[in-house]
């Protein structure tokens, strides 16, 4: 068998990736993933995943077709899977996270056939795109077709979501662009709203980590490494929770959520001075007074970097999370837009 180390720079790597062990670069966001070509006829990946709730697959494609590799129970040893390859000729290959925070996992290795070895690849997209939101803009519940406009099934473990047929990935490949997940299920703005961890951790907190998970170490994330394009911000469909129920905000959260979210946005505009920051939520259903809160936002940036958009069916199209054909609708609409900024 050849090895291949991680760190080999015919490898490409795309989202917030931790390489402070360039042979051990640790997977935490939705929708990170490697990629690389291979001549042989075997594939073989070391590793070692880190388990924090519900059944955990990893995704990926060969020569083009997706499937799911169902990751060992054994926590943080590092494990050997073998990827079925048809043929000995050249074959490209794309792992990726399908899940949030239910695991991290770490790439260890890879092993071809006896003679095989990488290929080059094309450069990386020069468009950069970032998306910041919750379950939505990472994939979850996708796979439940058969539950279009539908609500969500009662049981499902985290099995049928998918970061790549999220609306956010699914818009990077239809511009042929990069793209970076800063996405959780359930997260809100603030800390101790939402859903995520039972709402003990929001945006606020997340937004300029790395690693993020809640119970472990969390670190910062270093913006210099990638600065995009386009920025998408779709936080306040869970903002509405707060002290165990759903409610509305008073004038006065309503104030603070403003000023802490335009907050956010001026720090990221600093970051990335010539990025374009477009302010949208999703077509999983929610009350309006979200949607005229963050024109209240785009208004108060006062910004022509900062636009608004709204899909033809925000808020309104199903009330379980959308599915990949209406994932596939906003990914259309949202291309359309930001090819009209471009122009």
């Amino acid at each position: 068998m050849k090895t291949i180390r991680p760190s080999d720079p015919r490898l490409q790597y795309m989202g917030r990736i931790d390489f402070s062990n360039p042979d051990a670069p640790v997977f935490f966001w939705a929708g990170s993933l490697v990629q690389f070509a291979f001549t042989g006829d075997t594939l073989m990946l070391s590793i070692a995943n880190h388990r924090i709730y519900n059944g955990l697959q990893l995704g990926f494609l060969i020569d083009g077709k997706q499937h799911q590799l169902a990751l060992n129970e054994e926590n943080d040893t590092p494990q050997t899977y073998e990827i079925s390859v048809s043929g000995s000729g050249m074959h490209r290959f794309t792992l990726f996270k399908r899940q949030d925070s239910t695991h991290s996992f770490t790439l260890c290795g890879i092993a071809l056939a006896e003679g095989g070895d990488l290929c080059e690849l094309p450069p990386l997209p020069a468009l950069k795109l970032e998306c910041y939101g919750d379950s939505v803009t990472a994939g979850s519940v996708v796979e439940a077709v058969d539950r279009v406009a539908a609500s969500d099934p009662p049981v499902y473990d985290s099995k049928l979501d998918n970061a790549w047929h999220s609306y956010a990935m699914q818009t990077a490949r239809l511009l042929n662009a990069q793209v970076h997940l800063i996405a959780q299920g359930g997260i809100a703005l603030f800390d101790n709203t939402g859903y995520f961890d039972n709402g003990r951790y929001g945006m606020e907190t997340a937004y300029d980590k790395l690693a993020y998970f809640p119970g472990d170490a969390m670190t910062p994330w270093d913006f210099s490494r990638y600065i995009p394009d386009f920025v998408t911000v779709a936080i306040g469909q869970n903002d509405q929770h707060f002290d165990g129920r759903d409610q509305i905000l008073s004038p006065q959260q309503r104030e603070r959520w403003l000023e802490t979210y335009c907050g956010i946005l001026g720090e990221l505009m600093q970051k990335y001075p010539d990025a374009t920051f477009i302010l949208l939520l999703t077509v999983l259903m929610h009350d309006d007074f979200w949607e005229q809160l963050l024109d209240d936002a785009c208004e108060r940036m006062n910004s022509p970097r900062v636009k608004r958009f709204r899909f033809t069916r925000t808020g309104k199209a199903t009330p379980g999370h959308p599915r990949i054909p209406e994932q596939c609708e906003m990914a259309c609409e949202l291309t359309e837009f930001i090819q009209s900024l471009r122009c």
